[in-house]
């Protein structure tokens, strides 16, 4: 909703509007027009005139069923709604029974196993790291593809990861060097084993592994043969330059340790990505075909140097038996598309409606994939035929239907066959959470991932149950009875399903990038919860992570999972009510404000300058990686306390103006930063207000409706 502190319709009509070509009668932005036709097209066979009369009938065919889904959502808010207005003081969520009863729950599908076929071994087969990666930026979205290959010896020197200290300012410390390579020698002893003693003894030559099948082949490297090894699926690569700064010093010559690293790589266009218009979908589609096709490049200074970044190769071996072996240089690549929620001006129907959002990624995302599916790049991706697409944010299986018929129809557009465009379904959805194995049952013979993620979940948690009473504090929260039945029922019903050695179960993020020893120490839990990937926040972070896959073999935790029975559904749909917990003024003040200032440090940046995924400061100066995840949960979070009385208007209205100072000190060092502190005008200090203060009227309680409205009209100022 939009009401006169945010904007009205009549001030968005005064906008200025892009340039628009009607296509078929489709109203186009221009310049997502000239991306399809010019760039997107060429090569793949289809006309621009075939391309825009499939698109129109996509429109056509799915708008009012996407339409009427979204109307089923608010029919089952209404009706959960109601029965806690007719139980007043009740404290629990709303039974199971009634659940049933409206729709909200629907009956189990039979056993059976999914048929998802023709999937690449970094999805079915080898459990690693996955990155997230903003579309919008083409620099990280390279970092992120060539993330496959990492330096152990950088990632163990450059964080906090080896000892929970920095390196120390300077040239190389060598102190420190020793202590990277004594822990690297260890994780060789422990993943690839020599026949007898330590690597760390190990004096060059073939090496006499315990297991001989480990050693793979070998490379040409700048002082001689690097060594090329294998662990569960995984690829290690042993270094040898004894002309290297590092290699010099060692006796067998060993200059690094480089591991497989980011197996699979999401290219987002939802959650970490500002894309409010026509322009910004098109610099998305632009990035998403580029690194796709493999001709993608980024510009940049460093160090006073122009430096130009593109996609790496595939790296050559020589294979034990002397044939040649090649391995992949960079990630497997997956799209995220929007939700069923979003409308974009980008396309406007014959109706002067915008058009579903996600029904246009489909479309075009699906073209640019045609680059790689007939090898018009100079690099592959795919190499079984495959397009992958993560759809995010939907509410149980209908819902999971409708983007299956949605790919069947974009498959028979764009003349694909049935079934390449595999779907991940992100468990993300208590709706969906609740009716897990259904919603599989739904994309069944396209499904590739399923995963879990806090952030949003929880943000539909506190949503679905905004009336049920006041919420546990946010870390308590983590601890709650539903968080362990939902990660535990996730990897439980995927493997129940058949996913093991077909598609991946994945695991959430890791939100501090800074804190590298932590996240050594905790998300060892992933891969022994039996999950095949998990999100971390940069290729470094992915290095590291890609130890825990050597310590953890998955598809051997799998197998003593699967004999487990599922975690009960009671416990999923007991909502992290607060009850009779009482909190001191201090308490509820920190909470508060440690909510705040999240909005505020994430809305700043999406808003001002269209930046959708960051490192925001926390409370205790604490980078966090931010994205409308976090911002869901933590205005849902204060909308429930403000509700139910915790906080008052007065309190957040207070918290606004002390975390606003927080914020903009901060950003001191942002040149392009527009400060909040007493501008009763910041429009980025309004959106966060609309963000909390409407919080319970947003849809599921997303927060894109009102950021894509503030970012337009930041837009339109600047």
């Amino acid at each position: 909703m939009l009401n006169d502190e945010t904007m009205t319709s009549d001030t968005l009509a005064a906008m200025p509007q892009p340039a628009r070509s009607e296509r078929t009668g489709l109203v186009v932005d221009a310049t997502l027009a000239r991306f399809v036709e010019h760039e997107a097209l060429p090569g793949t066979g289809i006309s621009a005139m075939d391309f825009w009369k499939g698109l129109a009938d996509l429109f056509a065919r799915f708008t009012g069923r996407n339409k009427e889904l979204l109307a089923e959502r608010d029919r089952l808010q209404s009706a959960i709604d109601q029965w806690h207005r007719d139980n007043p003081g009740a404290g629990t969520g709303v039974p199971e029974a009634f659940l049933r009863e409206i729709g909200y729950l629907v009956p189990e599908p039979a056993p059976f196993t999914i048929g998802t076929s023709g999937v690449d071994p970094e999805v079915a087969k080898v459990a690693g790291a996955q990155l997230v990666v903003p579309a919008l930026n083409a620099r990280f979205l390279l970092n992120a593809a060539n993330a496959r290959w990492g330096s152990l010896y950088d990632a163990l020197y450059g964080t906090d990861a080896l000892d929970g200290t920095l390196p120390p300012a300077g040239s190389y410390d060598e102190t420190r060097g020793a202590k990277v390579i004594a822990w690297a020698r260890a994780f060789l002893d422990s993943a690839v084993p020599l026949a007898s003693g330590s690597w760390t003894d190990w004096t060059g030559g073939t090496p006499a592994l315990a297991d001989s099948s480990q050693l793979v082949g070998s490379g040409k490297g700048k002082g001689g043969n690097n060594l090329l090894l294998q662990h569960n699926g995984l690829h290690i690569e042993i270094v040898i330059d004894p002309d290297h700064m590092i290699g010099r010093t060692d006796k067998a010559g060993i200059a690094d340790v480089l591991l497989e690293s980011a197996l699979t790589t999401i290219v987002d266009l939802e959650d970490s990505v500002a894309a409010v218009d026509g322009a910004d979908k098109a610099s998305a589609y632009r990035n998403w075909l580029g690194v796709v096709r493999g001709d993608l490049t980024a510009t940049f200074s460093k160090g006073g140097r122009d430096m130009v970044r593109r996609a790496a190769a595939d790296r050559e071996y020589t294979a034990t038996d002397g044939s040649a072996l090649t391995l992949p240089g960079r990630s497997l690549l997956l799209v995220r598309n929007v939700g069923h929620l979003m409308t974009t001006p980008a396309v406007l129907l014959p109706s002067g409606e915008e058009a579903p959002e996600g029904i246009l990624d489909a479309a075009v995302t699906a073209v640019c994939a045609l680059h790689d599916l007939k090898g018009l790049g100079p690099l592959r991706n795919s190499r079984t035929g495959a397009m992958y697409v993560v759809k995010p944010k939907m509410h149980g299986p209908a819902e999971a239907a409708l983007t299956n018929d949605l790919f069947d129809a974009v498959e028979d557009m764009l003349g694909m066959g049935r079934n390449t465009i595999k779907v991940g379904v992100m468990d993300e959805e208590r709706r969906t959470s609740a009716n897990l194995s259904a919603c599989i049952h739904a994309v069944k013979d396209r499904i590739f991932f399923i995963n879990t993620g806090f952030l949003d979940r929880t943000g539909d948690e506190i949503h679905t149950s905004m009336l049920a009473g006041p919420m546990l504090r946010k870390a308590d929260i983590k601890a709650a009875t539903w968080i362990s039945a939902y990660e535990d029922r996730n990897v439980q019903i995927g493997l129940a399903c058949g996913f093991a050695g077909r598609a991946q179960i994945g695991k959430g993020m890791w939100a501090a990038p800074d804190r590298m020893a932590d996240m050594l120490e905790q998300k060892i839990g992933h891969p022994k919860s039996g999950a095949t990937t998990a999100w971390v926040p940069s290729p470094t972070a992915a290095t590291l992570h890609a130890t825990h896959y050597h310590r953890c073999n998955v598809s051997e935790r799998q197998a003593e999972r699967a004999t487990e029975a599922i975690a009960p559904l009671s416990d999923l749909l007991t909502v992290p009510l607060a009850g009779n917990t009482r909190w001191s003024e201090d308490e509820v003040a920190h909470e508060l404000d440690n909510n705040m200032q999240g909005i505020l440090g994430y809305v700043v940046r999406w808003v001002g300058q269209g930046i959708g995924c960051s490192k925001v400061p926390d409370l205790s100066d604490v980078g966090l990686m931010e994205d409308r995840a976090t911002l869901r949960i933590s205005s849902q979070h204060i909308a429930n306390w403000l509700l139910h009385g915790i906080v008052t208007e007065a309190d957040v209205e207070a918290s606004l103006v002390r975390m606003a100072e927080v914020v903009d000190r901060q950003n001191a060092g942002d040149p392009v930063y527009r400060p909040m502190s007493g501008n009763a005008d910041s429009i980025e200090l309004k959106a966060a207000r609309a963000l909390i203060m409407e919080g319970c009227e947003q849809p599921n309680g997303y927060t894109e409706p009102l950021l894509h409205v503030f970012r337009a009209r930041a837009k339109a100022a600047q």
